[in-house]
C-alpha cells in the first residue's frame, strides 16, 4: 500500500472534522471545513476525542460516491448476478465492473483501496493519539470507549478490504516519518489481516450494548458481536460463528421488526432491528442516501430518478419473491404517480428500498439508513452455521423461519421438513439473496460458495465474462506504481 497519510499529511496535518456536539440521533455531524489543526494540538479532551471519532464514522457515508454511498453498489455490487449498469451508468468503469471486463486501471477499484485506508487511516491516528490524552482531560470510561468504537470502524474496513483484494497491508498507527520503511508497506496475508480484525472485534466487545438517544447509532457491543459472527462465517468457523450469533439472539437487545417496511422507514431507523448502519440525513450538508436517486426511475415526470442501479434481469431476482411476499412491494416498485401530472406509470421493476418519499423529486436527500448488518442477517448467519454443524436442525430451521415468517411467507419447516444439508444450505443461501438485497451483501455471499459457484451463477444470469479471477479484485495498478512493496494480486496477473 502506498500510505496516503504520509502524503496528505507530510507536515503533520490533520484535518478534523469538528462537531459541534455528540452524534445526535443518526450520528450525523456539524462541519467547520476551515478547522484545520495539527494532531498534536487537537486530541487535548474528551470532545476533541469525540469529534475525531466522529471523522471515521462519516468516512463510511460521506457525500458523493464513499463507501456506504453508493461506492459499494457501483465497485462491487454490480460484479453479481442481481445488479448491473442502469441506462444511465455513464461511467466506463462501471460499465465495465457490470459487465466483468474490469481491470486494474479501473477507478472504482482504486476507490475501493484509497476509501477503505483513508478511513483506516483516520481510525489509527484516533486510536493512537485518544490513549495520550491527559486523565484530567478526558473521562477514563469515555476514553476506551471511544478507542473500541475507532478499532471497532477500523476492522470493518480491513474486513471489507481483504474480502475485495485478499492479502492488503496492515497499517495500525499514524505514519511518523517520511522513510521509505515508513511510506511503502508490503501485503500481509489473508489470515493476518483476519487475525488482526479479529483482535480489534474482540476489543469492541466492550462497547456499551445501547446508547441514550444522544448516541445512537455509534458502534455496540452488539455490533461488534454480530460482525465478529460473520467474520467466522466468512472463514467457515462454523462453530465460532453459531456461538457468536446466538449471543447476540440471546442478548435480547434486538428482535425483528413486525412489518418489513419498518427497517427502512426513517421514522424507525435505528430501531429495534437495526444493530449497525450507515446513517443519512437528507437537506443537511449533502448527508442525502445517493442510492435513493441512483435506483429510482426517471419515466414519471418530477420523479428525476437516475436509473444508474438497475436488476439484471436475467438473473430473475424480481422474479424469485412470491406474489406474497411482504418484502417484494418493500424492495421494488412497478408503479408510481407524477408528482407533476398526478397521471400512474408503470415500468419494469426497480430498487426501492430507499426511496424517500418526503424527497419527491430530489432523492440525493433520502434520509434513509444503509443497514451494515442488522437482527434479520445475524438470524440467517445462526441458521447457516449451525447446518454447517450439524445439518439442518429444529434450531437450524426454527432461525430461519423467524425471517421467513416476518415476511409472510410458510416456514421452510412446514413446507421442507427434511432436507439434505446441501439442500438447506442453498435454502439459506436464497433467504439470504431475497432479505438483504440492495444491502451490500450479494458479491460477498457468491464469493464464499467459491469459485465454481461464482462463475455458475454469473453465467446463468446472463454475464458471460465470468471468471475465477473475480472472486477478488485486482490491487489497483496506481497503488502498485507508487509502492515498489506492492505487487498485483496472483489471480491477475497475466489475465
Amino acid at each position: 500500500m502506498y500510505n496516503h497519510t504520509s502524503k496528505n499529511y507530510m507536515k503533520k496535518i490533520l484535518s478534523i472534522v469538528i462537531a459541534t456536539g455528540l452524534l445526535f440521533s443518526c450520528v450525523s455531524l456539524e462541519e467547520d471545513p476551515q478547522s484545520f489543526v495539527t494532531s498534536d494540538q487537537f486530541y487535548k479532551n474528551g470532545d476533541q476525542a469525540t469529534a475525531a471519532v466522529n471523522a471515521i464514522y462519516r468516512k463510511l457515508y460521506e457525500s458523493g460516491q464513499s463507501l456506504y454511498n453508493s461506492l459499494f453498489q457501483i465497485g462491487v455490487e454490480m460484479a453479481t448476478d442481481d445488479y448491473a449498469a442502469g441506462p444511465r451508468a455513464r461511467n466506463a468503469n462501471v460499465r465495465a465492473i457490470s459487465g466483468l471486463t474490469h481491470d486494474p486501471l479501473n477507478d472504482r477499484m482504486e476507490q475501493l483501496w484509497k476509501q477503505s485506508y483513508d478511513a483506516i487511516n483516520v481510525a489509527n491516528i484516533a486510536i493512537d493519539r485518544i490513549a495520550l490524552i491527559n486523565p484530567s482531560e478526558i473521562n477514563e470510561v469515555l476514553r476506551t470507549r471511544l478507542i473500541n468504537e475507532a478499532k471497532f470502524l477500523r476492522a470493518l474496513n480491513y474486513f471489507n478490504l481483504v474480502r475485495w483484494f485478499g492479502g492488503v497491508p496492515i497499517v495500525l498507527h499514524e505514519t511518523a516519518s517520511l522513510s521509505p520503511e515508513n511510506l511503502y508497506v508490503e501485503k500481509a496475508s489473508e489470515d493476518a489481516v483476519y487475525q488482526q480484525i479479529i483482535q480489534d472485534l474482540t476489543d469492541a466487545e466492550n462497547l456499551p450494548a445501547t446508547y441514550s438517544s444522544a448516541n445512537v447509532g455509534r458502534a455496540t457491543s452488539g455490533a461488534a458481536k454480530s460482525l465478529l459472527s460473520k467474520v467466522y462465517l466468512t472463514r467457515e468457523e462454523w462453530l465460532k460463528a453459531a456461538n457468536k450469533s446466538k449471543e447476540v439472539i440471546d442478548s435480547q437487545t434486538y428482535e425483528l421488526f413486525e412489518d418489513f417496511a419498518d427497517v427502512f422507514n426513517v421514522a424507525t431507523k435505528n430501531g429495534k432491528e437495526h444493530i449497525f448502519s450507515a446513517q443519512f440525513k437528507g437537506f443537511f450538508n449533502y448527508q442525502g442516501n445517493s442510492l435513493a436517486s441512483r435506483s429510482a426511475p426517471f419515466e414519471p415526470p418530477g420523479i428525476n430518478g437516475d436509473y444508474a442501479d438497475m436488476i439484471n434481469k436475467p438473473g430473475k431476482l424480481y422474479e424469485s419473491f412470491s406474489a406474497n411476499d411482504e418484502r417484494k412491494a418493500v424492495t421494488f416498485v412497478t408503479q408510481m404517480i407524477s408528482p407533476v401530472n398526478g397521471l400512474l406509470y408503470t415500468f419494469e421493476p426497480h430498487l426501492h428500498k430507499y426511496y424517500d418519499y418526503a424527497a419527491v423529486g430530489s432523492q440525493g436527500n433520502s434520509s434513509k439508513n444503509l443497514p451494515i448488518i442488522r437482527y434479520a442477517e445475524v438470524l440467517l448467519i445462526y441458521s447457516e452455521a449451525l447446518n454447517e454443524l450439524n445439518g439442518p436442525t429444529p434450531e437450524a430451521y426454527w432461525a430461519i423461519d423467524e425471517v421467513r415468517s416476518r415476511a409472510g411467507i410458510e416456514k421452510l419447516a412446514d413446507i421442507s421438513p427434511a432436507l439434505t444439508k446441501s439442500e438447506f444450505r442453498d435454502a439459506v443461501f436464497q433467504e439470504r439473496r431475497k432479505e438483504l438485497v440492495f444491502e451490500y451483501q450479494r458479491w460477498f455471499d457468491l464469493v464464499r460458495r467459491g469459485a465454481d459457484y461464482y462463475v455458475a451463477t454469473l453465467k446463468a444470469a446472463g454475464k458471460a465474462n465470468a471468471a475465477p479471477r473475480h472472486l477478488h479484485f485486482p490491487t489497483p495498478q496506481r497503488e502498485i506504481n507508487l509502492n515498489p512493496k506492492l505487487t498485483q494480486h496472483p489471480d491477475w496477473v497475466n489475465f
